[in-house]
């Protein structure tokens, strides 16, 4: 799903504002012929994501720089393991580790959040989805980690999916416009997704025959109710108001999707350590 090219951009873009005209503390300390050797060790439990991120930052900066991993992405690790050995010349493996933590740190925490929240939805059949409340410019990277963590994906950028919300409402004068006004322009390989606050909103949606409704902000029975009336006629998405201590009580009311920002917006980064 991680495009090589586009990692490797990405890691250099990230490398040069990270060393500005040069690594002044590094430089002055390391020789051309020195040599560390580390480890990269986990301090709490987590999914692994990253890997090959991790990597691509070494091998931006030097050839040289060998690591072997004992994980994969996906795999969970538990505090105190060894996720890998690293070694190669100083100067390049201390310059290169805030950057190449940044990745699989961030990566491993959205991860490890998806998966918590898949795992408490686990004896129903939705999914779990992430939102494009991301970081600009990190997205493929936060939605990779989703996707490691056990995921799916929503639509990647504005041109995915027509997304009719309360505002688009509003512009077209009411659902039945917007979609009819969509469909004499869109491809037929786009789906159209109409968000809905009221049973009245989603009655409309059912009979213009949107393809995706999303429920948004509704509580559980009046959720019920809705799945009650698209009757499988479309995919249901359910959004807002999705913690991990409501999302279980969500999926139990027979939804398809739930889209929730919290697996990437309030994540919080797995503690990595790269220890020399």
């Amino acid at each position: 799903m991680l495009n090589k090219l586009y990692v490797q951009d990405h890691v250099k873009m990230a490398l040069i504002e990270d060393i500005g005209f040069g690594d002044i503390t590094t430089e002055n300390l390391a020789g051309e012929t020195d040599i560390l050797k580390g480890e990269l060790n986990t301090r709490s439990e987590g999914i692994l994501c990253g890997c090959e991120v991790f990597k691509t930052v070494y091998a931006a900066l030097s050839e040289k720089v060998k690591i072997k991993f004992y994980f994969k992405d996906g795999d969970k690790i538990k505090k105190g393991d060894k996720i890998a050995d690293i070694e190669g010349p100083a100067k390049d493996l201390l310059t290169g580790e805030r950057v190449a933590l940044n990745y699989i740190q961030r990566m491993s925490g959205i991860a490890t959040e998806t998966r918590k929240y898949q795992d408490a939805i686990a004896p129903y059949s939705a999914k779990i989805v992430d939102t494009r409340k991301t970081t600009p410019n990190f997205r493929a990277f936060e939605k990779y980690s989703v996707k490691i963590g056990g995921g799916a994906l929503h639509r990647f950028n504005l041109s995915d999916c027509a997304m009719i919300k309360d505002n688009h409402i509003r512009l077209a004068g009411s659902i039945t416009k917007a979609v009819n006004k969509l469909r004499e322009n869109l491809s037929h390989a786009h789906k159209i997704e109409v968000e809905c606050d009221t049973l009245e909103q989603v009655k409309e949606a059912v009979e213009v025959k949107a393809d995706i409704i999303m429920l948004d902000n509704m509580p559980v029975e009046i959720m019920k109710k809705a799945v009650e009336i698209i009757n499988h006629s479309a995919i249901i998405e359910a959004s807002g108001n999705v913690r991990l201590d409501t999302v279980n009580r969500i999926a139990s009311t027979g939804v398809d999707i739930i889209s929730s920002s919290a697996i990437v917006a309030k994540a919080p980064t797995l503690d990595l350590a790269l220890d020399m």
